[in-house]
């Protein structure tokens, strides 16, 4: 099974970042196509990517996982475009998280822990904490410079953090399609 574990955002945050992809894919112009845009319904911020596991692993990630987690709720700000990767083609487009960044972070690492203690490698790369909103199929260097022109100061949504969230991902010529595990519940 195929495994991660996200934050989740509320209706209101998908309509607003929905409404900056399409600020977003104007300000590409003629490039916009060439973009496959996630879709509202879809979004979530990943924090740890556990990848292809056994049974046995995910009914692991089940259990720890589903174990409250010492720390209270906070609030996430999305603001800012970027691009991944950092030279080049740009290959992903993404909101960076501004406000509740130091919390977002501490839960990231508490999750890690705990997929790292049932036996799942984690990610060695450090955390940059985004929430993609869209994958080129093919780019070239003009469209990081597209991109970062459209960027705005404004904070594009709020979102109150009360759970991370582990999903099943089973991915199909549809596209992606998720579904929630257990939630790990901020306590504090």
């Amino acid at each position: 099974m195929r495994l991660f574990v996200a934050v989740d955002l509320d209706d209101a945050a998908r309509v607003a970042i929905a409404s900056e992809q399409k600020r977003l894919a104007a300000a590409l112009g003629e490039r916009r196509t060439s973009v496959r845009w996630v879709q509202p319904d879809r979004m979530h911020l990943t924090l740890v990517f556990l990848g292809e596991v056994s049974d046995a692993a995910g009914a692991g990630a089940v259990n720890s996982l589903g174990v409250p987690v010492d720390m209270a709720p906070f609030d996430m700000a999305l603001q800012g475009f970027g691009v991944f990767p950092p030279h080049g083609a740009p290959r992903a487009v993404w909101v960076g998280v501004t406000a509740g960044g130091d919390a977002l972070l501490a839960l990231q690492q508490e999750i890690a822990r705990r997929v790292a203690a049932i036996g799942v490698a984690v990610e060695s790369r450090p955390f940059q904490a985004h929430l993609t909103l869209g994958r080129w199929r093919e780019s070239r260097s003009s469209d990081r410079r597209q991109v970062l022109a459209a960027s705005t100061e404004n904070v594009i949504a709020r979102v109150r953090i009360a759970a991370a969230t582990l999903y099943q991902s089973r991915i199909s010529s549809a596209g992606p399609s998720y579904t929630a595990l257990v939630h790990a519940t901020l306590t504090r």
